[in-house]
């Protein structure tokens, strides 16, 4: 048994820093007064300074924030309807068919749902003069159509391990259908609708593929811009930038862990 343990704890260890060595190395170059992003010349927040200062960065990353808000919401409002039908509307025409184009977008590779979303809206701007330019709007569609599947399912899933006698009894009660969505089921999925909106917000924010495809001129995303200069060497103004992001989702995992643990003590 010990040698188990021990083997586990290996396995771990050697999995945890594979994972977050890099990341540690991140955040320690980007307080490197080296024009050099990997070679050590001292410490400094130079570089801090420069992010602030790249007007560049700053456009692309509030470009990349108010997309993922709004895809987000979309994909949330969308992708709780398309729960609510497929778990509680039972077995009706065109199920399956419904159900394959909701999951259909977590399987497509993204570089064909990227160059099948810039033909459609090439159609469509040949024949109704939308979009005149490809941007927000359009990365904004593309975002909510398949970060919608997710949440689709996330909802899906709560909606089917959820007891269906609470909703029966408002319905008993004299509760209207539609009452009893607003003031039973919607607040009993709501924390799966909040986890659905946080990975919506994720896979947009991260997204790079699908967002090279139907943005244009003058719409580039952070992580666009990011591996743009990647290309052409990293440069240590990355790093700091890497590492706020780093820190910024570590404080959003350490609150949320705190937020759950605050809401469970209360329940006990």
């Amino acid at each position: 048994m010990k040698q188990q343990s021990r083997f586990i704890l290996s396995i771990l260890s050697f999995g945890y820093a594979f994972l977050y060595i890099p990341l540690a190395s991140v955040v320690f170059f980007s307080f490197n007064a080296s024009n050099l992003a990997t070679v050590w010349g001292g410490f400094s927040t130079r570089w801090y300074g420069e992010l602030f200062r790249n007007d560049q960065v700053l456009e692309a990353l509030f470009l990349s924030v108010r997309i993922a808000l709004t895809s987000a919401t979309l994909a949330t409002i969308l992708g709780t309807m398309a729960g609510l039908v497929l778990a509680r509307f039972g077995r009706f025409k065109g199920r399956t068919l419904f159900s394959g184009m909701i999951t259909s977008p977590m399987v497509m590779p993204e570089v064909i749902t990227g160059l099948s979303l810039l033909l459609l809206f090439i159609t469509l701007q040949q024949i109704t003069g939308w979009p005149g330019q490809r941007g927000f709007s359009t990365i904004t569609i593309a975002h909510t159509t398949f970060s919608m599947a997710y949440v689709a399912v996330i909802v899906q899933s709560r909606l089917v391990s959820m007891d269906e006698s609470l909703e029966e009894a408002a319905m008993d009660l004299g509760g209207r259908p539609l009452r009893v969505v607003f003031d039973i089921t919607l607040p009993l999925i709501a924390p799966a609708m909040i986890a659905g909106w946080l990975l919506a917000f994720t896979l947009s924010l991260d997204d790079l593929v699908i967002a090279s495809f139907v943005s244009g001129p003058g719409s580039t995303t952070l992580p666009m811009l990011i591996f743009s200069k990647v290309k052409l060497g990293v440069s240590p103004d990355i790093n700091a930038l890497a590492s706020l992001i780093i820190v910024t989702v570590g404080l959003g995992v350490v609150l949320a862990w705190l937020f759950g643990r605050r809401r469970s003590s209360k329940a006990q």
